[in-house]
């Protein structure tokens, strides 16, 4: 939770209004509700990639909007679902422990369907923190049914305890200014924790590696794309006009490499210039993107994979201000 005493907070001499907000706002919510979506509109820019498959998000990141009026940290989470093994308990893990040290906790569901039980199991989390205020965000308006939308909004009024809430949809852009509005009233004062021009704590690397894996989700489908990571082996600048990225895509089983290889190499091109594209629009250079693909069996399930991939703990994980 932020506290701000008052000899280190001087708005007026910063040039920020007196009544400047600032804060770390958990998003969080079950499996592909669109979180990631909604951090990205707000920041114009893609900082966490999105997907239509479920559990897309792995690690909590986040984005950093700065406003005259106030700066929202927004932590973006992995959604919380049922575990099947220590990759999956890690991200629910990660996702449980931002919210006892945020300032808000922004509670994503997607209300064209009805409350399902990761819904509840999240009402009760937050349930469990009395202190922290709750903002509703009800998205996927656009694929509400007008008759429907009585029965599935009560249900999660229902729900879970929540301060404010708003009706939107994401993709669209229908209502974010109004959600905007209620997250910054819902914030404590306070002064800016990052400069103004920083969106994102992830390195450029880091997220070039989630652009290979978005596309690895865009094309490949069944097993492969949960048992996809990917390493960033070397990124380097050596021009002006020229980024040189080697990776290497680990999957677990022979016959998931076989399937992003695919005929002649084809599957594992496709994959490689578009996630080359996606890098250049990040990078504002030409990029020469190599890509490898190797087996780790079992890499989910074990602990020692996971921390080579960059998958700590979630207890070594802290969000500072």
């Amino acid at each position: 939770m932020s506290e701000v005493q008052d000899q280190d907070y001087f708005p007026e001499e910063a040039g920020w209004p007196e009544d400047h907000r600032s804060g770390f706002v958990a998003v969080i919510g079950k499996p592909n509700v669109g979180k990631s979506t909604l951090m990205n509109a707000y920041l114009g820019q893609k900082v966490a990639i999105v997907s239509a498959k479920p559990q897309t998000t792995r690690r909590r990141l986040l984005g950093i909007l700065t406003r005259p009026e106030a700066q929202i940290i927004f932590v973006d989470t992995p959604g919380i679902h049922r575990p099947q093994h220590k990759l999956g308990e890690f991200m629910v893990q990660t996702a449980i422990q931002a919210i006892p040290d945020a300032d808000e906790i922004l509670f994503v569901v997607d209300v064209s369907t009805l409350p399902g039980d990761e819904d509840r199991q999240i009402a009760a989390l937050i349930a469990e923190h009395e202190r922290i205020p709750v903002v509703l965000a009800l998205n996927k308006m656009d694929l509400l049914p007008p008759e429907k939308v009585q029965l599935h909004t009560n249900a999660y009024f229902d729900l879970v305890r929540y301060d404010d809430w708003m009706m939107l949809s994401a993709t669209r852009g229908d209502n974010l200014d109004k959600l905007m509005a209620r997250i910054i009233a819902h914030l404590p004062p306070g002064p800016r924790y990052y400069p103004e021009d920083q969106v994102t704590d992830q390195t450029v690397r880091a997220i070039a590696a989630e652009l290979i894996r978005e596309q690895v989700l865009r094309f490949t489908h069944q097993e492969v794309p949960h048992a996809v990571a990917v390493l960033v082996d070397e990124f380097k600048e050596r021009s002006a006009n020229l980024t040189y990225i080697h990776a290497t895509v680990i999957v677990e089983r022979d016959s998931q490499k076989g399937i992003l290889l695919g005929e002649g190499g084809r599957m594992i091109k496709r994959i490689s210039t578009a996630a080359r594209q996606e890098i250049e629009r990040l990078v504002g250079t030409q990029v020469y993107l190599e890509l490898w693909v190797k087996v780790w069996k079992k890499w989910r399930k074990d602990e020692a994979d996971l921390r080579r991939l960059g998958y700590a703990l979630p207890q070594e994980e802290k969000f500072g201000r």
